[in-house]
C-alpha cells in the first residue's frame, strides 16, 4: 500500500517527487515539441492543489492511452520534478527520464490519506449537539430539529462527518458539525447579551443555515462539489429541503418565515450569494455568527500554513487582498 510522503504546500522549486496524489480534474492532451502531453490539477488532503504536466514522445496513441488511464478522483503514483511556471509552481513528468504516472486500484492505498480527519472528536460533538436539540422549547422548532437530525439515523450519520466545504473552511471529517457547533455557541452569547432575542430561532437558524452542504458536497478520494451543488448551490439546496420537511410537518407560518429566511440571507448580501439580506435581527446574528467561524477558521489556517512556507513576518493573502502577519 502507497501513503503519502509529503503535502503539497511542503513542495519546494527543484526537488525530486515520488508520491501519492488525487486527481482533481484533467485538463487535456496537447502537442509541444517533441510529441504529446498533459495536464491534470493534482491535489491532497489540505484541498491545496498544483498543475501537473506530463511530457510524452511522438507516439499520440500512446500518450492518449495514459491519459484514459487516468480518471478525475483517480489517486496516481507519479514520479516528476517540482518547478516554477510563470510564478506558479508545478510537477512535471518525463518518460524520457524514467518518470512515469500510474492510477492506483482500490487496496493500493488509503482513501483516508486524502481527506484531513476530525479536529475534534465526533461523538463528543453529536452528544453536544444533541443536548443544544433537547433544550429548545418551542414545539415546532424542536419537531423539526428532531425530525431531521434525530429521527433519520441515517441523515444524522452522514451529516455527522460531512466536511463545512471543499478548501476554504472547516474542510476536514466532521467539519460541519464542527462549524455549526461554533456557530451555535457565538449565537448563545449573543442571546446572553441581548435578552429580547429568539433562542430557539438562534439554535435553528444556527443549525439550519449550511444544511444545504450535505447536498452541495461530495467525499470521495476528495472533497468535491456535486452535480446538484455545482447547479443549485448549498443556499438553495438548504432552502428546498428544510421547506419540505416544514411542509410535511406543518411547521406554523411564524417559524417558517424565519428560518426559512435565515437559510436564504446568511451570506449577509446580495453580493456573495444571498437571494436577501438579514431583515430582523436573529437573522443578522447568524449571519455575523457564521462569518466568525468561517473567517477565523480560514485565517488561523492560512497563517499555520504560511509559517511552514516562509520565514517572512507577512504573508499575501488573495481571497482578502492584503498581507496577514504571521509572527
Amino acid at each position: 500500500m502507497y501513503t503519502k510522503k509529503k503535502p503539497i504546500r511542503g513542495l519546494r522549486e527543484g526537488e525530486r517527487v515520488e508520491d501519492i496524489f488525487v486527481v482533481k480534474f484533467k485538463k487535456g492532451i496537447f502537442p509541444y515539441q517533441n510529441g504529446y502531453g498533459f495536464q491534470l490539477l493534482l491535489s491532497d488532503s489540505s484541498g491545496k492543489s498544483i498543475d501537473y504536466k506530463y511530457w510524452g514522445d511522438r507516439d499520440e496513441n500512446k500518450i492518449k492511452e495514459v491519459y484514459d488511464s487516468v480518471k478525475s478522483d483517480s489517486v496516481v503514483l507519479l514520479n516528476g520534478k517540482v518547478q516554477s511556471f510563470k510564478g506558479r509552481m508545478q510537477i512535471s513528468t518525463n518518460p524520457q527520464d524514467g518518470e512515469n504516472i500510474r492510477a492506483l486500484k482500490e487496496g493500493e492505498y488509503d482513501p483516508g490519506e486524502f481527506i484531513m480527519p476530525p479536529r475534534r472528536n465526533i461523538e463528543e460533538m453529536v452528544a453536544e449537539f444533541n443536548q443544544i436539540i433537547e433544550s429548545v422549547k418551542n414545539s415546532d422548532v424542536k419537531r423539526l430539529l428532531k425530525r431531521v437530525f434525530i429521527e433519520d439515523k441515517d441523515f444524522l450519520d452522514k451529516f455527522k462527518l460531512h466536511p463545512g466545504s471543499i478548501e476554504i473552511h472547516h474542510n476536514w471529517t466532521g467539519g460541519l458539525l464542527q462549524h455549526i457547533l461554533e456557530v451555535m455557541r457565538y449565537c448563545e452569547l449573543t442571546k446572553n447579551m441581548f435578552g429580547d432575542l429568539d433562542r430557539d430561532i438562534l439554535i435553528a437558524g444556527a443549525i439550519l443555515h449550511d444544511i444545504g452542504k450535505v447536498f452541495e458536497i461530495d467525499v470521495t478520494s476528495r472533497i468535491k462539489g456535486s452535480r446538484k451543488g455545482n447547479l443549485k448551490g448549498h443556499i438553495a439546496l438548504g432552502f428546498r429541503f428544510v421547506s419540505n420537511v416544514m411542509d410535511e410537518l406543518k411547521i406554523s407560518e411564524d417559524v417558517r418565515d424565519k428560518i426559512l429566511h435565515i437559510i436564504l440571507s446568511h451570506h449577509g448580501s446580495l453580493e456573495f450569494g444571498s437571494p436577501k439580506v438579514p431583515m430582523f435581527p436573529e437573522a443578522f446574528a447568524i449571519y455575523y455568527a457564521d462569518e466568525m467561524s468561517s473567517k477565523l477558521a480560514e485565517l488561523i489556517d492560512f497563517v499555520k500554513d504560511s509559517r511552514e512556507a516562509t520565514e517572512d513576518e507577512f504573508m499575501f493573502h488573495k481571497r482578502y487582498s492584503r498581507n496577514i502577519f504571521l509572527k
